[in-house]
C-alpha cells in the first residue's frame, strides 16, 4: 500500500545515490517535484540521465505512484522527455530550443503585460499588488540559494501571466517554464544571479502600471536581452549543460 511505502524513515539509500534530500511525510508529491526539479535545473541530474522509477522512489522514500505524479509534472514543464522505448530522461537542450522557448516566452509575457496594463482599474490595482508581492519574494530570496532566487523569478513571471486573466496564455507559459529554468543556468551562476535579480524586474511592474506605447518593445527587451549571456552562438554545435 502507498502509505506503507511512503513511510520513509527507515528506507535505505541505493548504492548509486543521486543526492536527493529526504522527504517529510506530508505533501510528498509536491516535495518530490521540488527536489527533482532542483536536481535537474541545477545540474545534479545531467541532461539525458534516465529517471529510473525504482531508484528514485526508493531514494526519496515514496511510492512509485507518487513519484510518477511528480515525473508527469516534470514532463509537462519540459524538464523531462520520453524516448522511443517509453523511458523518461532529463531533457537535453540545444541552442535552437533555448532561442525558440525564449521567443515564445517573450511573446506570451508581452501579451500578458499589455493585457494586465489594460485591465479595469480595480482589477489592475489587484494585479499590481500581486506583482509587488512577487517582487518582494524575489528580494527575500536573494539572501538564500541561487535555486531559491531562480524559483522566485519564475514565480514572478508566472504571476504576470496569471494576473492577465488569460488561462490559455498561462497554460502555454507553463509548458515552457522548465526550459526557461534550465536555460537561465547555462550562463553560469554569476550571470544567472544577475538575470534573476529583483531590481531589473521593477521595470515590468512599471510597464503594467504606466501602460506606455512602447510596452511591447521594452518587454521583449527584458526577456530576450538575457540570451546574450547564454553565448548560444558558441554552443550551437553541441548540447547545453546546466552545470554552473
Amino acid at each position: 500500500m502507498p502509505h506503507l511505502l511512503e513511510s520513509r524513515f527507515n528506507a535505505e539509500m541505493t548504492s548509486h545515490s543521486t543526492g536527493l534530500p529526504p522527504l517529510q511525510v506530508s505533501n510528498l508529491r509536491s516535495q518530490a517535484l521540488v527536489a527533482l526539479r532542483e536536481a535537474i535545473v541545477m545540474g545534479t541530474f545531467e541532461p539525458g540521465m534516465h529517471l529510473a522509477e525504482v531508484r528514485l522512489a526508493k531514494e526519496l522514500g515514496i511510492s512509485r505512484g507518487t513519484l510518477r505524479e511528480a515525473l508527469r509534472q516534470l514532463e509537462q514543464e519540459g524538464l523531462a522527455v520520453t524516448d522511443g522505448r517509453g523511458r523518461l530522461h532529463v531533457r537535453s537542450l540545444d541552442a535552437r530550443t533555448v532561442r525558440d522557448a525564449f521567443r515564445v516566452r517573450a511573446a506570451l509575457e508581452t501579451l500578458a503585460a499589455r493585457t494586465a496594463a489594460e485591465l479595469p482599474r480595480s482589477e489592475k490595482v489587484t494585479a499590481l499588488s500581486e506583482l509587488e508581492r512577487a517582487l518582494e519574494a524575489m528580494r527575500a530570496a536573494e539572501g538564500e540559494s541561487l535555486h531559491a532566487s531562480l524559483e522566485a523569478d519564475v514565480e514572478f513571471h508566472r504571476t504576470l501571466c496569471r494576473v492577465s486573466g488569460n488561462e490559455s496564455l498561462l497554460q502555454s507559459w507553463e509548458q515552457i517554464s522548465g526550459v526557461v529554468r534550465m536555460s537561465i543556468m547555462f550562463a553560469g551562476a554569476e550571470r544567472a544571479r544577475r538575470n534573476v535579480a529583483a531590481p531589473r524586474h521593477q521595470e515590468v511592474i512599471d510597464l503594467v502600471a504606466e501602460n506606455p506605447d512602447d510596452l511591447e518593445k521594452r518587454m521583449n527587451a527584458h526577456i530576450l536581452d538575457v540570451l546574450e549571456d547564454f553565448e548560444l552562438d558558441q554552443r550551437d554545435a553541441g548540447r547545453l549543460s546546466t552545470r554552473p
